[in-house]
């Protein structure tokens, strides 16, 4: 009986690190005014950040329909298969309840976890499990492992802009205007499955340093476990910053470092240079 791992592109793992992983990325949809994508498969990161910048209204993400969830769990269930799905926190989407929904049509087979978490601290939860089933674990091994190892994954990001938050309605115009007057850049993580500011930095030296006394204050990073980087917008030169600036944190560990686009579920609200990090903290 094989371990069928699925999870939804607010991971963002890409479809063809889904391939080298054997695993499955269900796409949301992604709403340009009319214009609907399926995110990562109809439309690229560098894409979505062409259209962002173009347009002055902020792109909706829909929820994946039971329809869809049906249609992977119907397969792997009558195959034999036991699956996983692991899912963006039900705090800031509705596709865990609709995951739920339709797995009550097939047997004890089909399994869905909430992560928690989206952007790439879903990312590293989904290749620890990935690591787990490969070393052999079944289904209920790897639950019973990764439901743990979730309480200590986290997930942190400065945006470069206030703009798109205020666009998105999460921020007030005055307030944007100011922030971005004085160079204030948003430092969040998420927590209790959704989105928390934990800081507000000014430049980007300041932003650095929040970052690394987060890791510092949050268990420091497990090199063991998956560890993965992500930028925001049409460049990496940002990110290529940050870990320089903050070498001291990865030395030693440099080939460990794993490096994502960041998708349409947090830069819709992100923008273009946005600069994340997700860890393991150690045990």
């Amino acid at each position: 009986m094989a371990v069928r791992i699925v999870t939804d592109s607010a991971s963002d793992i890409s479809q063809e690190l889904a391939k080298k992983w054997d695993i499955t990325v269900i796409p949301l949809n992604v709403r340009f005014g009319e214009e609907e994508f399926l995110d990562g498969v109809t439309l690229s990161g560098p894409d979505f950040y062409k259209k962002l910048v173009e347009t002055d209204e902020i792109p909706k993400t829909s929820q994946i329909s039971p329809f869809e969830y049906s249609k992977i769990f119907k397969e792997a269930d009558e195959a034999g298969d036991e699956l996983i799905y692991f899912c963006l926190s039900a705090g800031v989407s509705g596709s865990y309840q609709s995951a739920c929904i339709a797995a009550e049509d097939f047997s004890d087979n089909i399994h869905v976890l909430d992560t928690r978490q989206f952007c790439i601290s879903e990312y590293i939860i989904v290749q620890r499990a990935v690591e787990m089933r490969s070393q052999g674990m079944n289904a209920e091994q790897i639950l019973e492992n990764i439901k743990e190892e979730m309480k200590k994954a986290h997930v942190i990001a400065v945006f470069d802009t206030l703009e798109y938050l205020k666009l998105g309605g999460r921020l007030p115009s005055a307030a944007a205007f100011v922030g971005n007057l004085l160079m204030i850049k948003p430092v969040i993580t998420i927590e209790n499955g959704e989105v928390k500011v934990i800081g507000k930095a000014r430049g980007s030296k300041n932003s650095h340093n929040m970052l690394m006394e987060f890791v510092k204050s949050h268990g420091g990073i497990n090199f063991d476990k998956p560890i993965c980087l992500a930028y925001s917008g049409f460049s990496d030169e940002m990110l290529k910053k940050y870990v320089e600036d903050s070498k001291a944190l990865y030395e030693g560990h440099e080939d460990k470092l794993q490096y994502a686009v960041v998708g349409a579920t947090i830069g819709t609200y992100a923008g273009p240079g946005a600069i994340a990090l997700a860890y393991f903290e150690k045990d």
